[in-house]
Order: structure tokens, then sequence, then C-alpha cells
């Protein structure tokens, strides 16, 4: 095994769960970690404390006559839950022929700790970078980066630069090198249903009284029509309409119907009507119902009228989609089916707006270069997702600059899932990347 790739097995050890409060003290070891990684490379790397999870800033000594770029990732990852899916270890990193299986080793360890290894090799060559690099490394993005944007406002100057580089999105196919553009927004809720003051008999009391769990089952329904349509109302009242070549480019990748349906293994398609699949996932808003919950849930049967039942749901947002709004018209809505005979509790959630750049632009052209000569030459495919990072917008908000989304993530990497894993082709293949990227915005 390579050193480097003994390195990223290390890193990715560390059950660093954001969500978790059992695993606080990993978080700070995972950090550690990265802060004496990129203190040994000659960078000035500080740890800043928030009111949640530290933030890690890392420099190399500036030079005013050359661009500044920020590489951004996260060091936090999701739960494991279902354990007994895991088929190895979730933080024991296992080989399996070209693939890393661990918790992070795609989300986001091993996006982001490639390009450190790409600046590690480039200082080792030459002794400096072509570029000013500032790294903006958090531990809170899996619980909606509730802390950065503030630590952005605070420390603008600190971390002024002209772009931003992320590696935290993916490529639509192995060896198609992927620039992503755009950013479905995301806006969470949950509703709780409350009827009876205690839970009943159904025999004596059904028929007489309104179910909660019936109720919730009545009110996630109300969410859409039968052609995937959502009906909150006011809800597409600022979507905008998908360009022209956005459609064609999008028409053009390999058949995005026969992706999904391999990919998710369902046994049909559904969504809204008169756009493909690749057009649902990544330019359309959507509503979906994350959980839900109420009365028995143990082996066999109990005849019961729970007293209360939940859902959870979030919303996927496009450009000019306010997820304050939306949180809010979402809510109005609820409580305005809600049954008679239950009242609704609404709880809001982590919110975060759509993003999209310009992919056309100079510092768009140097990313698509860049991932160009990390990928054989071949010509990059240009794409939005329909997965969200809410700090990309603030970053473009607070710090003025937009982000390059240069994904190294394969669609079978399973993030967020049992069996998360990453390839080490494109492990190897984004430390060029981030070689790459850094000269070409030098330039």
């Amino acid at each position: 095994m390579s050193p480097q790739l003994s390195e990223l097995f290390e890193f990715l050890r560390f059950p660093s769960i954001s969500t978790d409060r059992s695993h606080r003290e990993d978080m700070h070891r995972c950090v550690g970690f990265l802060q004496k990684k990129l203190s040994s490379m000659g960078l000035d790397a500080k740890v800043h404390q928030t009111a949640g999870h530290p933030i890690l800033v890392a420099k190399n000594p500036p030079r005013p006559d050359r661009p500044t770029v920020m590489i951004y990732g996260h060091y936090d990852v999701q739960p494991v839950d279902p354990l007994h899916e895991w088929k190895t270890p979730p933080f024991e990193p296992t080989l399996v022929g070209d693939k890393i299986y661990a918790r992070g080793a795609t989300d986001n360890k091993g996006q982001h700790f490639a390009h450190i290894l790409g600046v590690e090799e480039t200082l080792k060559e030459y002794g400096e970078l072509p570029v000013n690099v500032i790294f903006l490394l958090e531990g809170e993005e899996e619980i909606g980066s509730v802390n950065l944007g503030s630590f952005l406002t605070q420390h603008r100057d600190y971390l002024r630069c002209d772009v931003c580089a992320v590696s935290d999105t993916g490529m639509i196919a192995p060896g198609i090198p992927t620039f992503t553009y755009g950013l479905r927004g995301i806006a969470c809720l949950e509703f709780t249903v409350r009827g009876p003051a205690l839970d009943l008999h159904s025999g004596v009391y059904g028929g007489a009284i309104r179910n909660p769990c019936s109720a919730v089952a009545q009110m996630v329904a109300s969410l859409h029509d039968s052609e995937g349509r959502i009906l909150i109302s006011g809800f597409y009242d600022s979507v905008q309409p998908l360009e022209r070549w956005e459609r064609e480019m999008w028409a053009s990748l390999p058949d995005g119907d026969a992706a999904t349906l391999a990919e998710t293994g369902v046994p049909a398609l559904w969504g809204e009507d008169g756009y493909t699949a690749l057009e649902q996932r990544w330019g359309r808003p959507t509503a979906e119902v994350n959980g839900i919950g109420g009365g028995y849930q143990g082996e066999g049967s109990k005849t019961v009228i729970a007293r209360e039942a939940f859902a959870k749901l979030s919303f996927r947002l496009v450009p000019d989609q306010q997820p304050d709004e939306i949180l809010r018209l979402a809510a109005d809505h609820l409580r305005a089916i809600c049954p008679t005979g239950c009242t609704v509790e609404v709880t809001l959630g982590h919110a975060g707006p759509a993003y999209v750049m310009d992919p056309h632009s100079s510092h768009g052209q140097a990313a698509q270069r860049a991932l160009s000569r990390a990928f054989d030459g071949k010509e990059p495919r240009l794409i939005r997702e329909g997965g969200s990072i809410p700090i990309i917008q603030s970053v473009k908000d607070i710090l003025g600059v937009d982000s390059l989304l240069l994904g190294l993530a394969l669609p079978d990497c399973q993030i967020h899932a049992p069996n998360e894993n990453f390839t080490v082709t494109n492990f190897e293949a984004g430390i060029r990347l981030n070689r790459a990227l850094l000269e070409e915005l030098a330039k």
C-alpha cells in the first residue's frame, strides 16, 4: 500500500460523526490529525473553536502577485446505521479491488484529502505553490454547517480569495470528468399531528375520533398530484425554467432514466411529468418524506389509536427559491389541511439556498481544463446536482466568489448509506486534479 493511501486510511479511522455528541472527542482528534498533516507540509494551520465543532484553516505564505484559491472540505461524516448492513467495519477502511470501503471514504474525507496530497506533491517538487492556497475544513457539513456562515462573516478578510474549489460532488460515470455548476438548495421541517390525550383502544373508540396516523398519511398524500407536481400553493412561483443548452447537454449524457433505474433498483420511475430523470434530479424542486411514524411498531398486532404521529419532510430547491419562504408556504399548507379532530405542530429544520454559476466563465473554463488533464484528456461534462452543500451559497454571498465543484464520487459510492466506498483510481485522479487546477488557475 502506498504511503498516501496509508495516510488516507488513518484519516478514515476517526469516527467523526458530527451529529452524535458521544463522538465529540473523536471530532477533536480528527481535526488534530489534519492540523498536524497540514503543518508538516509547511502550511500555517490553525484550529478555530466554534459553538459546535472546530474549523481548521491552513495557508501557505501568501504572495500579492498571485491569485488566492480556497479549498473547502469537511471532516465530519454521517452515522453508520444500519450497522448490520455493512460488509466491513465502517471505521476500519478495507481495500477490495479498486474500492476503499469506509464511512467518509467519498463523503468527504477521500475527496478533500486528495487535494491536500496534491498540494503536498507540488510543494515537495517545486518548494512553492503557483497560487495562494487557503484550506477551509469544517466539522459540521453533515448537520447543516450551522456555524460556518458566521465564521466566514467574522473572518471575511482572513479568508479573502478569488475562487473556491470543492470536491464533494459526483461524476456521471467512471472515467468521465464532471464539472458541477449548480446544486439544489434544501429546506427541512418536521410536523407532529396530535389527537386524543392518550393512546386509545381502537375497538372501543375507533370510528368516533380522528386517527393521527391516518391524518399524517392524508397530509403527506396532499403534497403531490398524480403527475408529480407539488401542490403547495406558491411553491413554483419563483422557479426558473431550465436553459435550452442545459437540456441539450443533459440529453447527450448516458441514458439518465436507465441509470436511475439501475442505481436505485426501483421497478419503475416516477416524477414530475414533462421532465427526464436527470432534469428531475438536477434542475427541478422536490418535496420528499424522509421519515414517518406513529403508533405501535412492535411484533404482531396492538389494536391502538396512537395519541400522535409525525413526518419529516425535506424540500430540494432550485435557483431563486428562498428556503425561508418555502418553509413558510409548506407550514401554511400543513396547518390548512390538518383534519378536524387533530392539531398540528410544525418544527422548522435546517435550510440553504440553491447555487448556480456560469460554467463558461474564466474560472469555470480553468476548472474544466484541469479536469480534462486529470482524466486523460477527456472532455468534461457539465451538470447540476440534486444534493445540497448549503455553505456554497454562503461562500458566494459572504466572500463574493464562485465555487468550482469538481466531483470525484461515482454513482455507486453509497454516500450516507452502508458500504460507502471510494475508488483508488479516483483518489489518485484527485491528486492530479489538484495539481492541474492550481496551475490552470495561476494562468
